[in-house]
């Protein structure tokens, strides 16, 4: 009996595995694989204990018996915070993952089968950690099994992509002295710096390409400070540029603006990556960064999904039930063509 995606879909949403804490999916994935016949390896990776999280973390990796795959489906499992639950109606399926991958990762398990049904070998690569540091892909870079080609899942709306972002993690901290808020001129105002970097990184020109578009930058958290009524001795920040290239560049800038107000460091470093068309295979360019850096050994990339980023992350996560489907019929199709290319 085939699987049905939108079913799988459901499951997996069902169990919660937002980021350190994706134990339980991870055991669920070894299980059901297992049952349809598969050789699985867990692949460990190191638990933090980042907010409280405990718990064995592992990658799934699948390949049915006597098969040497030498393509590679993936995507990850776990998820951003909040959970929530699934729920559906006739033309979604809603839940935190449903777009951003569980879904993506239940077409492509429908999609293997539908191959393996074929002669068409290829192997099933689910890891942990993407929506923070790629830890599970790092993991998996250890050994790409002899892997040429990796179709990695995002929501893409099923169209393939021709590059994806990069994402360099600048993690700001400035220092400065107390006093009392009467008196400014007896202190020096950590958030006061941290506001001015912040404000001058906003507004500093950086390298824009014409196919992928420009570098953007998101200060996404910052904290300081003791009191309305004490000039802040401490203060950071947190800021993910999106980059188009080297992160060398980027870095240079970071680095003249902050001009030695604030220490620096570059907390995460992904490298955006350039992929190719395929004939007649509609397109579009990933704006986000995506596992596939951190996937080098794993053979030629490409990126492919249903669902649209637009929607991951927020309350209202969802994907399309006619793009599940649909994607099970194009991850076979871009497979097949791999495989009669080699």
């Amino acid at each position: 009996m085939a699987i049905d995606p939108i079913a799988l879909t459901r499951k997996l949403v069902d169990i919660e595995s937002t980021t350190y804490n994706e134990g339980r999916c991870g055991v669920f994935l070894d299980e059901y694989l297992r049952g349809l016949g598969y050789n699985v390896e867990r692949q460990k990776v190191e638990q933090p204990g980042i907010n409280g999280s405990s718990g064995e973390r592992f990658n799934v990796y699948a390949t049915m018996p006597g098969t040497s795959p030498v393509i590679t489906l993936s995507t990850h499992f776990d998820t951003v915070p909040p959970y929530f639950e699934s729920s559906e109606d006739d033309t979604y399926v809603y839940g935190r993952g449903s777009c951003d991958a569980k879904g993506i990762l239940a077409s492509q398990v429908c999609a293997a089968e539908k191959l393996h049904n074929g002669g068409v070998a290829v192997g099933l690569l689910y890891v942990v950690g993407e929506e923070r540091d790629s830890a599970g892909a790092k993991v998996a870079n250890q050994n790409g099994n002899g892997s040429r080609y990796l179709i990695n899942g995002e929501p893409t709306e099923n169209k393939l992509a021709l590059a994806t972002k990069g994402a360099l993690r600048v993690e700001l901290r400035a220092s400065g002295k107390m006093a009392h808020s009467a008196y400014p001129e007896l202190g020096d105002s950590a958030i006061n710096k941290l506001v001015d970097v912040l404000h001058e990184l906003q507004r500093t020109e950086y390298p824009a390409d014409v196919e992928i578009g420009e570098t953007t930058v998101n200060a996404g958290l910052i904290s300081g400070g003791r009191a309305p009524n004490v000039i802040a001795d401490a203060a950071e920040a947190h800021v993910l540029i999106r980059t188009i290239g080297d992160s060398r560049e980027v870095k240079d800038i970071v680095e003249k603006v902050v001009a030695g107000r604030c220490d620096i460091k570059f907390a995460l470093d992904l490298s955006a990556v350039r992929m190719k068309r395929m004939p007649g295979w509609e397109t579009m360019v990933a704006k986000y960064a995506t596992d596939i850096s951190s996937l080098t050994n794993w053979g030629e990339p490409m990126l492919l999904g249903p669902g649209t980023i637009h929607v991951a992350h927020t309350p209202d996560e969802r994907v399309l039930k006619s793009e599940l489907l649909e994607a099970v019929e194009k991850y076979a199709e871009l497979v097949s063509g791999l495989a009669k290319g080699l």
